[in-house]
C-alpha cells in the first residue's frame, strides 16, 4: 500500500498544481451559483411541493456544469503520459497496474468532491442570512450530495476508460462526454416518450436514468437500488481500464 499512497499523493498534487483544477472549480462555482439563484426565483414566484435543493439540482445550469466536470478531470490521467512516454517509465519501477489505475482513481474523486463543498456553502450561507427562514431539508441535502458522490463515481471510471484507450487528450475528453451524456439521455428519452411505451421497459430504464435518480435523492429518498448501479458500474470500468493498462504496459 506504501506505493499506492506515494502515486495518490503524485496525483494529487499534478492535480493541484495544474490550472485545470481551479477553471473546473470556477466554472463548478459559477454555473451552481446560478442554478441555486434559479431555484430561489422558483420559490419566490408560487408555493412550491418542491424543496430548495431539489430545484437547485434539477437546474438547467447544474446539468450545464455536470457534463464538462468529468472530461475536464480526467483526459490527462492516462493520456498525458502516453503521450508524453512517462507511463512506460513509471511501468519499469516495482508498481502493479492497479496501484496506477487505482491511485489517479481516487485522486479524481477527491477532486470530484473538492468541487461541490462550495454548493454545500451555498445552502449553509442561505439559511444563516435568512435566519432559517429557506428551509433547506436535511435528508434531501445528504440524499443529493450521496447521489452527486455515487454519479460522479461512475463517470470518473468511464472518463479513465476513456483516456486509457488515447495518447489524444481531446479525444479522451469528447469519448468521456459523449458516454456520460448518453447515459443522462435514457432519462430524457423517457420523459419525452414515455408514455408511448410499456411499464415495464420505463421501469427498467428509469433503473439507469441518472435524471430519476436525482429525482429521488434530492427528495430526500435513499434507494439502494442505485447505489449499487453505480458502484457496480464504477468497478466494470475500472476493471476495464486495468486490462487495458495491464495490455499495454506487456505489449511489445
Amino acid at each position: 500500500m506504501r506505493i499506492f499512497w506515494i502515486l495518490l499523493k503524485k496525483e494529487l498534487h499534478a492535480f493541484f498544481v495544474s490550472p485545470v483544477a481551479y477553471v473546473v472549480l470556477a466554472l463548478v462555482m459559477v454555473l451552481n451559483g446560478f442554478a441555486f439563484r434559479a431555484a430561489l426565483s422558483v420559490l419566490e414566484s408560487a408555493p412550491s411541493e418542491g424543496s430548495i435543493v431539489s430545484w437547485t439540482f434539477h437546474a438547467m445550469w447544474f446539468w450545464l456544469s455536470y457534463f464538462f466536470i468529468f472530461p475536464l478531470l480526467t483526459m490527462r490521467l492516462f493520456a498525458e503520459e502516453k503521450k508524453m512516454g512517462t507511463l512506460e517509465t513509471l511501468f519499469t519501477a516495482p508498481v502493479r497496474a492497479w496501484q496506477v489505475v487505482g491511485s489517479k482513481y481516487l485522486a479524481s474523486v477527491i477532486v470530484y468532491c473538492v468541487l461541490w463543498l462550495p454548493s454545500l456553502f451555498n445552502f449553509k450561507f442561505s439559511q444563516w442570512i435568512s435566519a432559517g427562514q429557506v428551509e433547506v431539508p436535511a435528508g434531501a441535502m445528504q440524499g443529493a450530495f450521496l447521489i452527486l458522490v455515487v454519479m460522479g463515481m461512475f463517470n470518473l471510471a468511464v472518463g479513465c476508460f476513456a483516456s486509457s484507450l488515447t495518447a489524444n487528450q481531446i479525444v479522451a475528453a469528447i469519448l468521456s462526454f459523449t458516454l456520460s451524456l448518453l447515459h443522462f439521455l435514457m432519462g430524457i428519452f423517457i420523459m419525452v416518450v414515455g408514455r408511448k411505451l410499456s411499464d415495464t421497459i420505463v421501469d427498467i430504464v428509469n433503473y439507469f436514468a441518472a435524471t430519476e435518480h436525482i429525482r429521488i435523492f434530492t427528495a430526500g429518498l435513499i434507494d439502494s437500488r442505485a447505489l449499487v448501479y453505480y458502484l457496480s458500474m464504477s468497478l466494470l470500468f475500472l476493471t476495464f481500464t486495468h486490462h487495458v493498462v495491464e495490455f499495454r504496459r506487456w505489449r511489445p
